[in-house]
């Protein structure tokens, strides 16, 4: 029996700190440096894996957050709010995206070198920081984007 999936609420975004950022490895073209705050992540009861993540310049500057969830069983993301100058400010309208409709593939690069084991959340947050710090990479499963 298929039960129809729903969302939990959604907390405020959690603060962060860009000192303790964890690097995201992105293909060599990007010139943005991205990094998740591992103090941030947590993985809810249903399923998503909630965290802040960090972009910046080439050169250091220019810091913007953003406060998102994955969703492992679907190969989502979806933004729930941006940090930027003025503090953070709610997403108009959060959807869940598919990783091949993204503009930046950080989402998908995060999801795939520790938030999820194919389409599952990490067993606790203390693995994926292990898998993120020290990725290892496990085959792609069939079909997952």
């Amino acid at each position: 029996m298929d039960v129809e999936w729903k969302e939990t609420e959604v907390p405020a975004p959690p603060k962060f700190d860009a000192n303790r950022l964890l690097s995201i490895e992105m293909p060599s073209y990007m010139t943005s440096k991205f990094g998740v705050d591992p103090a941030t992540i947590v993985i809810t009861g249903d399923g998503i894996v909630r965290y802040v993540v960090v972009a910046s310049n080439s050169t250091g500057g220019g810091i913007n957050a953003f406060y998102e969830g994955v969703r492992c069983a679907s190969d989502e993301t979806k933004s729930y709010a941006r940090y930027g100058s003025d503090g953070w400010r709610a997403a108009t309208n959060p959807e869940w995206k598919s990783f091949r409709d993204l503009r930046s593939s950080y989402a998908k690069e995060l999801a795939n070198q520790g938030l999820c084991r194919g389409h599952a959340p990490r067993a606790s947050v203390a693995e994926i920081v292990r898998y993120i710090k020290q990725p290892m990479r496990e085959p792609e499963i069939p079909g997952m984007q």
